[in-house]
């Protein structure tokens, strides 16, 4: 895919999809409203707002990655090879991650026990995601290689630096 169209697909992918599950979903779940559950609850919405902040990176440099691997992250037009470099080398499913990161800041900043249970359920549907369809999918496409790297990449909290892969 060329890089202009690619950037195109991986910007919309990101807008819809992060926007609907996001930040609509949990606007129609009533759960959008400043509350302060326990004094000094400020702190925690700070802590919050980092966390969605630092959520964010891992995403946007996925999607970097998957650009200058010629593809996208829309499963249909993804790149034509394993992608191991950027932040994938130190965890193989960094915008699971990232986004599980935003929506439990979501919840610090709302101090939504609703959000909360939201995220786990959002992690849930992304672990089963993963388990269930981008890994034996990865599997048949790339063998040894996603094997390998299986092996040597955490798929979702980062080890040390001296265990990333390459």
């Amino acid at each position: 895919m060329r890089r202009p169209a690619a950037i195109l697909v991986s910007i919309t992918w990101g807008v819809v999809l992060g926007g609907t599950f996001g930040i609509l979903l949990p606007y129609l779940l009533g759960d959008w409203r400043f509350r302060s559950p326990l004094p000094y609850w400020a702190l925690m919405q700070a802590a919050g707002g980092a966390l969605v902040a630092a959520g964010l990176v891992p995403v946007a440099l996925a999607f970097a990655e998957f650009v200058r691997a010629a593809g996208t992250p829309v499963p249909v037009a993804s790149p034509p090879r394993l992608v191991v470099s950027g932040c994938y080398r130190y965890v193989r499913n960094p915008i699971y991650a990232g986004f599980t990161a935003i929506l439990l800041g979501e919840a610090l900043v709302f101090g939504s026990r609703g959000l909360l249970e939201y995220t786990a359920v959002a992690w849930c549907v992304g672990f089963a995601a993963v388990r269930c369809y981008e890994e034996p999918v990865l599997s048949r496409r790339f063998g040894a290689d996603y094997a390998a790297y299986r092996h040597a990449v955490p798929a979702w909290i980062p080890r040390p630096r001296h265990s990333r892969w390459r």
